[in-house]
């Protein structure tokens, strides 16, 4: 899932650029549910992408107020899954655990405010954002990418990691 706010239809370089980061920002994090032990991993992982995507006149913002979170009986439900790097302890990732990892980045402030329809969310600025989401599940045999087509084996295929699809 992708949204661009404030792009135009044909898309711009800046807009394909921060569509891009941001995309990438969200398999290294996918990653991390498999490689890491702490939820703090999945928020280092986005921020690392974000510091090697980065270049002397360009740097995405990463948006804090929205966050990822887990997925069970209902939607929004513990832990929560910050897209930056924390400081301090976090619950461990562990097998049985479904995240909804979504990271949002922005090209330019990282502030934001909800327009009266009280969903959509813009930049105060009016800078572009990206947001891209994938929920996944953490088994004792490895993950697997619930809303990918393919479990995510082409996305974190760069990362080392092989999605293991669920057992019936």
């Amino acid at each position: 899932f992708t949204m661009i706010v404030g792009g135009d239809e044909a898309g711009s370089d800046e807009a394909r650029r921060l569509n891009s980061v941001t995309e990438e920002s969200m398999w290294a994090a996918l990653a991390a549910v498999a490689k890491g032990k702490r939820i703090y991993d999945i928020g280092d992982a986005v921020e690392e992408v974000v510091e090697k995507r980065r270049d002397g006149n360009w740097e995405a913002g990463i948006i804090e107020e929205y966050t990822g979170h887990g997925i069970g009986t209902a939607m929004h439900q513990a832990p929560e899954v910050l897209n930056y790097r924390p400081r301090g302890l976090s619950p461990r990732i562990k097998p049985g655990m479904v995240l909804a990892v979504e990271p949002m980045l922005t090209d330019g402030s990282i502030e934001t405010f909800v327009l009266e329809d009280d969903w959509t969310v813009k930049t105060s600025d009016g800078s572009l954002a990206s947001h891209w989401e994938h929920t996944i599940a953490r088994t004792s045999q490895g993950v697997w990418v619930l809303t990918s087509p393919d479990g995510g084996t082409a996305g974190l295929a760069p990362y080392g990691v092989k999605p293991t699809p669920l057992s019936a």
